[in-house]
Parts: C-alpha cells; structure tokens; sequence
C-alpha cells in the first residue's frame, strides 16, 4: 500500500512497507546490508560512512581554493565546493531525520546516494583541482549503486514522510495550510495570468491570523518570544503559503520580516514603538529598497545619496527590483549618508521612507514644500515603473526614482547612533530572507510534486497510468526525498539562527534549495506533458516562479563566492 493506493507492480509485503524475508549477506567493506530482494533495507550507519567520503572531498576542495589564492583567483572551484559543501551539510541534516524510523532511514539513504551521484558529476574531469584521486568513490560505490537502483527509487515514489515537527508548530502548518487552500490558492492563477494585484482579503486574513506579526516582539503587539519557535513558525509558515502561491502567499510575509528584523535589531525605542504594532497588524505593509541598477548583490557598493539638510535627508536616485513597492506604506531604503566612498559599506544607512499606497503597475508622489517638515521651497518627486516579469507576480517589482525626496531624522534606523550600520542591520535582513526563501522553495516544490502525483495517476499513456511506470516513479521518489531534504535542513537551520548561529547554513540551505526547486518543478512540468506547457494547469506557474528563487535575497553565484566559499575558508 503505497499512499494509500495498492501497486499490483509490487509483492505484497513491500506494499506494507514490510521486507520479505529474502536471505541477506554483510558486504565488510561497507557495513552495508544487502538483501537480494528487489527492495534493500535502508541502512544508515553506510548512509554515514558515504557522507563522511564526500565531506572528505569537500574539505580537500576547500584546501585546494585556499592553495588557489581563493574565491577571486578561482570562481569555478569556489562555485562547485560552495555547493558540494551545502548538499553535504543538507545530507549530514537529513541523516538525523533517517533516526526516526524505517520511511525516513529509507528518505535518507535515497538522498545521500543522490548528493554523492551530484557530486560526482561535478567532479568529472576536473579531480586534479580538487586534489583528490579519481577513484575518491569506491568507498562508497557500493552504497550508491544500492540506494540510487531503480527499484528502491521506485518504491518512494509516493512516500513522503512524516515532518516531525511538535504539535504546536503542526497547529501553524495547519493553520497556514488551510487559509492557503481557501484564500490564496483559488485566486492564484488569476493573480499570474492577469499580472493582478494580491486581492485585499488575502491581505486582510494574513493580518487577522497574525501572520505579519510573527516576527514582531510580543511586547510590541507581536508574536516574537525570541525562542526558536519564532524562526521555526516563519519557516513553516513560509512553506505552507508558497504552497498556495509564491508571488501571492509566501512572500508576502517576508517583506514585513526584513523590516521588522532592522528595526527590532537597530531602531530606536521610539521607532520600535512606532512602526512595530503598525507593522504587526499590517496597518503598515513595507518594501525592501536596496539593490540599484549597478549594484545588486554587490550591496556595499550601493550609491544613492542621502544628504543632510535642516531637519532630515534628501534622497537622490533610483533603486531597482523594489518588490510590493507600489502597495507599501514604507521603504526599508539602504543609502549612502557618508559621501566619503572609501568608507564602502560603512557609509550605509537604512531609512524607513513613507509613501501612501498605489495599485496598479505604476505610481508618481510628489511632495509639496513643508509637506513632512520639508525644507524650501522646491518639491520630491517619487515615481515607480513596474518590472514586468516571468513569473512571481501580485507583489510586482518596481524600479523606483527619488528626486530631492525628504525624510525626516526620525526615520533613519537607530538614530544619529544609527549612521553607518545600514549595511549590518540589512545584512542581518538577509539571512534571515534567505532561510524564508529556501521554505519558499520548499512550499513552491512541495505544490509541484503533489500536480505531478496527481496528473500521473490520471494521465493514461499506452494502456497505463504513467505513475505506473518505473521512470515516472523514479522521478517521483527523487522529487519526495529532496524536498523532505530540504524541509528538514530548513528546520534545523531555524534552530541555529534562533541561538544566533546558523549564518553559513541559512546561506548554504538557500543556494542548495533554490537550485533543487528548478529541478523539481521542471520535472513536474515534464510529467504533466504538453499540458504542462499550457497554462490550464497550475505547473507552468511553478515552473516560471522557480526560476526567481535562486537570484533574488542573494543571487546563486554572489552567495557562492562572497558569503559561503569564504566562510568555508575562514572556518577550514
């Protein structure tokens, strides 16, 4: 019984998930069971050793890029030990999760012979600059070949395991679920296809179950304790949300979490009482305004000016890819308040910049002499132009121009004690941003998979369901056991960041996951045939909104050279 439908393709006992009572025979070389039943018994002490054979080439990669000079004289080598070093920490995670029973021992056997096969692949032709040999996998060939067999993918193909996560935090998953199934998900497809606004109810029963409030402490109308339930309630959330929409659902809570996150960490006790309660009830919704159309990832380099005049700054310049900046009553803005340039990132400094409300696909404020404490007699002009793009739509990204644009001192972040820790505070947005990311990922794959299972079972091809066949089963499996992968390293990493660890693996699970999402979804549309080209079915969607994951909060190849292959570096 496989997901509660019976496959004639499988004796009965592996349909009760039970192993025939075929003879077996210990392979001493890798303390590895092997049964000559179609179906192996998982076995988690091999899933080990074969994890610790990769950490080994990762380290060895790591040596080998210090020797090289480093990530700058380097970048292909730094770009593949980034990722070979993410999929191993994932797989260390996932082994963890394999301790709770015989489903997930099962999920992370599949998924350490998977990490190793890709890192294999990365491997080909180039072992020299890794310093390894090419033989560096016959200590765990044996492994591989068992765990990666057709046959024992196959028997996955609908198993997805059990979360495990506390009933308090399975109350949120349900919670979010639900208000995704009945809110967010009928109106998606209208959302994409239209390039609509997310409707104002959605906005509206977000804020009513609290979820812009998740981040903020509970002494400002928020939910925060400042425990890992806030961290892991956010992941959970995230996942559940993105389930029923990316552009309309999970990221619609991870715009008011960098905010919040800068203010609780640098504002003010006057700003924190001001703008939290507001932010919490989504009386006021914000907009992240950092990247610029020189600078992207590159955020030390950010250059739109902000100079002091009598009473506040003025801001001069445009900032790009402003997502949710037209329904936004503020811009978490990053600029440039000390015009030394050689000062780089610490002559940066975040200002919360109010702007009434738009819809639509464009917007133009002025601002009137006196107006806010506006000095002179001259006007600001704000104006937005709507990105159009391929996918992650409702919240639309704008590119926002400021001309002599007032703010107030009291909505620099931290005050004059705030001047030059833009960067830090935005920096510490971002992590954060990408663990929410990789659960977007999470959610955005686990949609996929379930229209692939779905479509499988229906779809009849030559006499046949296709979910009958091995190579759709296969695919399948694959599917389950990277999400259920990544769905756990997710967790663990929400634990670490809520003790104040965790910034290498809040990185390396976003690089990891996001790239994994494309796969996924690509698969799924794969499944779906023809009509996963069309847009009658929700796939095409999660296709195309995959594709953002790994360039936004810290595009693939910036978070791979700059953040994790330096870290790996610094901590070798």
């Amino acid at each position: 019984m496989i997901g509660g439908h019976s496959d004639p393709g499988l004796p009965h006992q592996r349909q009760q998930g039970l192993e025939a009572p075929r003879p077996a025979f210990r392979d001493a070389r890798y303390s590895l069971f092997v049964t000559t039943d179609l179906i192996p018994a998982p076995d988690l002490l091999a899933a080990t050793d074969a994890t610790v054979v990769a950490k080994s080439v990762v380290d060895s990669g790591i040596a080998a890029l210090a020797a090289a000079g480093g990530p700058d004289q380097a970048q292909t080598l730094a770009y593949d030990v980034s990722h070979a070093a993410a999929a191993v920490r994932t797989a260390e995670s996932v082994l963890a999760y394999g301790s709770h029973g015989d489903t997930e021992a099962r999920i992370a056997c599949a998924f350490v012979a998977d990490a190793l096969a890709e890192l294999a692949a990365r491997l080909v032709g180039r072992t020299a600059s890794w310093g390894i040999s090419s033989n560096w996998m016959a200590p765990a060939e044996a492994f591989v070949a068992t765990y990666r067999d057709p046959s024992f993918l196959a028997s996955l193909a609908t198993t997805q395991g059990d979360s495990h996560l506390d009933p308090d935090f399975e109350l949120v998953r349900d919670t979010f679920h639900r208000f995704a199934a009945e809110q967010i998900r009928p109106r998606a497809e209208h959302i994409h296809r239209a390039n609509t606004d997310i409707p104002e109810e959605i906005i509206a029963g977000m804020a009513e179950m609290g979820g812009f409030g998740m981040s903020v402490p509970e002494e400002y109308g928020g939910f925060a304790t400042e425990g890992e339930a806030d961290y892991l309630s956010m992941v959970v959330a995230t996942e559940e949300l993105t389930w029923g929409s990316l552009g309309a659902g999970g990221s619609l809570i991870t715009r008011p979490e960098i905010l919040t996150r800068a203010i609780v960490k640098g504002g003010t006790e006057e700003q924190k009482q001001h703008w939290l309660p507001k932010l919490a009830t989504a009386e006021v919704l914000g907009a992240v305004a950092v990247t610029e159309p020189d600078f992207g990832s590159d955020v030390a380099g950010v250059n739109l000016p902000a100079v002091k005049v009598d009473g506040g700054w003025i801001l001069n310049g445009v900032k790009t890819w402003c997502t949710f900046a037209a329904r936004a009553n503020v811009l978490l803005l990053l600029a440039r308040t000390d015009p030394d340039r050689s000062k780089g990132h610490k002559g940066l400094s975040i200002f919360l910049v109010e702007k009434p409300q738009a819809d639509g696909h464009g917007f133009t404020f002025t601002q009137a002499p006196g107006e806010a404490g506006r000095p002179g007699d001259s006007a600001g002009k704000m104006e937005g132009r709507a990105i159009d793009t391929l996918g992650y739509r409702g919240m639309h990204s704008y590119e926002v121009s400021l001309e002599t644009w007032f703010v107030p001192d009291a909505n620099l972040i931290g005050g004059e004690d705030g001047l030059g820790k833009g960067f830090y505070l935005q920096m510490q947005g971002f992590e954060n941003g990408r663990l929410q990311t990789a659960a977007r990922a999470v959610g955005l794959m686990q949609a996929a998979y379930e229209a692939a299972v779905e479509y499988a079972d229906n779809r009849v091809v030559f006499g046949s369901p296709i979910g009958e066949y091995e190579l759709t089963k296969v695919k399948l499996a694959r599917m389950a056991v990277l999400i259920q992968a990544s769905r756990q390293f997710s967790y663990e990493v929400a634990r670490l960041m809520s003790k104040g660890e965790g910034v290498l693996e809040a990185s390396m699970i976003k690089a990891y996951v996001c790239r994994t999402a494309e796969w996924v979804t690509r698969e799924a549309l794969q499944i779906h045939g023809g009509m996963g080209y069309a847009e009658e079915y929700p796939v095409s969607r999660y296709f195309v909104d995959a594709r953002v994951l790994s360039i936004f909060e810290g595009a693939d190849e910036t978070l791979c050279l700059k953040v994790i292959a330096r870290r790996l570096l610094a901590g070798s």
